[in-house]
């Protein structure tokens, strides 16, 4: 197939602006959704990729939970005569939902996983101010800037809100955190004033 190897064919992928959750699983562990993604989930666990279900199913619950931005499409139940009844709670439907690359790598980044197919270089692509071993370090500017980065599209809410809840989500990872572990308000406030790029407030205006 024109003398392309395993590598370079991988290369092609890097094409898209966005992956349904299969893909973006597969090329996270290393696989090749053009020969994989038709038929992995047809196959039994243990026959599936090493690290696949895990990647699947922390990037579906990030999608599910906004900390990645992309298109939820629910799995739905049917009645005896094949008619949709309601979506299935919780659940998603891995083939078709997809995520936007972009905000894909920057939640990978956030959750220290910087390595494979989305960081093809071995040189660190963070700038220093987001490199927590810094010794300028500021978590607090680390925290806006990957919220920012994050929130392409706040949807129905503001764009402050959007970014206080993912900031809420990821509070932790900055330790924006109480010594219960719950994030601390005032530091969330004041990440989200730093990367709120609509200062005027209120939720995006829908078109007629």
């Amino acid at each position: 197939m024109g003398g392309e190897n395993f590598e370079d064919s991988l290369d092609y992928w890097r094409l898209c602006e966005e992956l349904t959750v299969v893909q973006a699983a597969l090329l996270v562990v290393g696989c090749n959704p053009s020969v994989d993604a038709g038929y992995c989930e047809s196959w039994s666990y243990q026959d599936r990729p090493e690290g696949y279900e895990a990647a699947k199913a922390a990037i579906s619950t990030a999608l599910r939970n906004g900390m990645i931005v992309g298109e939820l499409v629910p799995i739905y139940e049917t009645d005896i005569n094949g008619n949709q009844c309601g979506a299935i709670e919780y659940s998603i439907d891995v083939a078709v939902s997809h995520v936007n690359v972009q905000s894909l790598c920057t939640w990978l980044s956030s959750r220290g996983f910087k390595r494979g197919f989305f960081f093809p270089n071995l040189v660190s692509l963070d700038p220093d101010y987001l490199d927590p071993s810094h010794p300028r370090y500021a978590p607090k500017l680390a925290a806006a800037v990957r919220a920012w980065l994050a929130v392409t599209d706040s949807g129905k809410k503001s764009p402050k809100q959007a970014l206080e809840k993912w900031l809420r989500i990821n509070a932790s990872i900055f330790g924006l955190v109480d010594d219960e572990g719950n994030p601390i308000n005032q530091a969330i406030e004041d990440c989200s004033k730093v990367a709120n790029w609509k200062q005027t407030g209120g939720a995006p205006k829908t078109q007629k």
